[in-house]
């Protein structure tokens, strides 16, 4: 009978190697996402920005275009993310990705970060004092206890 071999570290195999944050524009997102690129880059993992556009209900939107409103969030916030990452080329390199997705902030990250097979979510806090009653995304993420959720205030 053969003894068991200890297990040996392997050094650089450790980690994650996605790391999915959400982005809405506000100011907590784009903190959670300077952070996640920060995980990133220390890790060399591939950080992937996800947008969920939200979806409302047709009597909600009373005739206003709201698809290429949600749109032009998500154009806005790519443009916004590749000139952030153009200045800063010269200081730190990061792999990343832009996805977009439709549907209620929570199941988009959820689908997001199956799909894309994450390591850890990262979320900015809330801003919306009505989250204190339905439970914000982020709770419901760690909650869920599907992956290593940071929340960044």
């Amino acid at each position: 009978m053969t003894e068991p071999q200890p297990h040996e570290f392997e050094r650089g195999t450790d980690g994650p190697k996605v790391i999915v944050a959400g982005i809405d524009g506000s100011d907590s997102s784009m903190r959670a996402a300077a952070y996640a690129a920060g995980l990133a880059r220390r890790q060399g993992a591939m950080l992937v920005l996800v947008h969920v556009q939200p979806v409302l209900p047709a009597g909600a939107a009373l005739g206003a275009p709201i698809a290429d409103t949600t749109g032009e969030v998500a154009e806005e916030l790519v443009n916004e993310i590749r000139e952030a990452a153009r200045r800063l080329k010269d200081v730190w390199n990061v792999r990343w990705e832009f996805h977009t997705f439709r549907g209620d902030p929570y199941n988009g990250l959820v689908t997001a970060a199956d799909e894309l097979k994450a390591d850890a979510v990262v979320v900015g806090a809330s801003e919306s004092a009505g989250h204190r009653f339905v439970g914000s995304v982020a709770i419901r993420l760690v909650k869920a206890g599907r992956w290593p959720v940071t929340v960044v205030p």
